[in-house]
């Protein structure tokens, strides 16, 4: 997987998300709305991007006009 590539850019999200975990209390959990949300997570979980304990602190979410693209 190439998070640099053109395309999903993973990596700002993730860099992100590693300067705010540093900052709030560890039993903190966030709500993510972000619109590639499906990759970022499964990548997480595949690659192992974010520890289990950072995981379990975050509410993934999707923006509703993302899921007319997947057709749930």
């Amino acid at each position: 997987m190439n998070l640099k590539s053109a395309g999903e850019k993973q990596h700002y999200a993730l860099a992100l998300l590693d300067q705010l975990f540093k900052h709030i209390p560890t039993q903190m959990t966030i709500k993510l709305l972000y619109n590639i949300r499906c990759q970022l997570e499964q990548s997480c979980h595949k690659w192992n991007f974010l520890d289990n304990s950072t995981l379990s602190c975050i509410a993934f979410a999707v923006a509703v006009f993302h899921v007319y693209s997947h057709q749930w």
